[in-house]
């Protein structure tokens, strides 16, 4: 394997494992927003966008 073989495999192997790492934090985060979101629906807190005066 010759010298820029090697550079582009070691790029699109970084720049994938950068990508999926991304990928994985943002269903991560996700994943606890919605749970931090029942927690607080769950507690009697409610969205503003639910509110029935919202339509003004």
């Amino acid at each position: 394997m010759s010298a820029h073989a090697l550079y582009v495999t070691a790029a699109y192997g970084i720049s994938t494992l950068a990508i999926v790492g991304l990928v994985a934090w943002v269903l991560l985060d996700s994943r606890a927003r919605r749970r931090e979101m029942g927690e607080l629906e769950a507690s009697g807190m409610r969205r503003r966008s639910d509110r029935k005066d919202a339509a003004r």
